[in-house]
């Protein structure tokens, strides 16, 4: 039987790459920046899929990246792959105190408050504005400032879709002026929606991802229904097309 590959195998393969292959030894850690935004996707639709050999595959790629940057490291004498491991273990043996040590559990988020500077610390600029609307609130909680249960978020989203109705139904006479009414107010709903989301247990992204693929789904089953009865799309009313999408709807499309 074939021996498993071990790290310490992916380690030295991606130190031998680094010395021999003119691409690998050419990359940098601001070159390599967008192929780990890519991988870090790729996994992401693996996981979607649902399928372990595309999965498995994608988490190779991501891993490779892990070792480039840490190999990267290792040649400027910053830190090596070892130290990487060294570094996550120590955390979650400190974020789990009541099964590494003799303190009692205490959620993270909370800990984390007493090592930073303000609530947005740490948190990637670049993060999509949905999931860090959710880390936020995340951190708020994790301090306390947070609802009882699902209901405080619940009467907050009907609060801000009646302040989005009145901006709309009453807005200012200056149209900029009332387009950037509208958009704090739409903000304010998104970010309440996305709270409902985090008491509720949804992460308010993968909801919407769900949303985004119901809708895709829906939509080429009513353009491939309206082939079938004749209906151009691009010239249909929209009372032609809801009927297309209810027929669709209620065929459990």
């Amino acid at each position: 039987m074939q021996a498993k590959a071990s790290l310490e195998d992916t380690l030295s393969l991606m130190r031998d790459l680094r010395a021999r292959c003119d691409w690998d030894a050419a990359q940098t850690h601001q070159s390599l920046r967008p192929y780990l935004i890519e991988e870090a996707h790729e996994v992401d639709d693996a996981l979607r899929l649902g399928q372990d050999g595309p999965l498995r595959d994608e988490l190779g790629d991501l891993l490779l990246q892990v070792l480039f940057h840490s190999v990267i490291a290792e040649e400027r004498g910053a830190f090596d792959l070892h130290d990487v491991a060294a570094a996550l273990i120590a955390k979650m043996k400190r974020r789990h105190p009541h099964l590494y040590g003799d303190g009692v559990a205490v959620p993270w988020e909370r800990q984390k408050a007493t090592t930073r500077d303000s609530l947005a610390d740490g948190l990637p600029v670049d993060l999509p504005a949905l999931h860090r609307a959710h880390r936020l609130q995340d951190r708020a909680a994790g301090v306390g400032f947070d609802w009882d249960d699902v209901q405080g978020p619940l009467a907050k989203v009907r609060e801000e879709v009646d302040e989005v109705a009145a901006e709309i139904d009453s807005p200012n006479p200056d149209a900029a002026v009332a387009q950037d009414a509208l958009e704090g107010e739409l903000g304010d709903l998104l970010f309440a929606v996305v709270n409902l989301c985090r008491k509720a247990n949804v992460h308010a992204t993968v909801a919407l991802d769900r949303a985004n693929m119901k809708f895709v789904r829906r939509f080429t089953a009513v353009e491939q229904l309206a082939v079938q009865r004749g209906v151009q799309v691009g010239t249909a009313t929209l009372a032609e097309l809801d009927a297309l999408w209810d027929d669709v709807k209620r065929s459990g499309g």
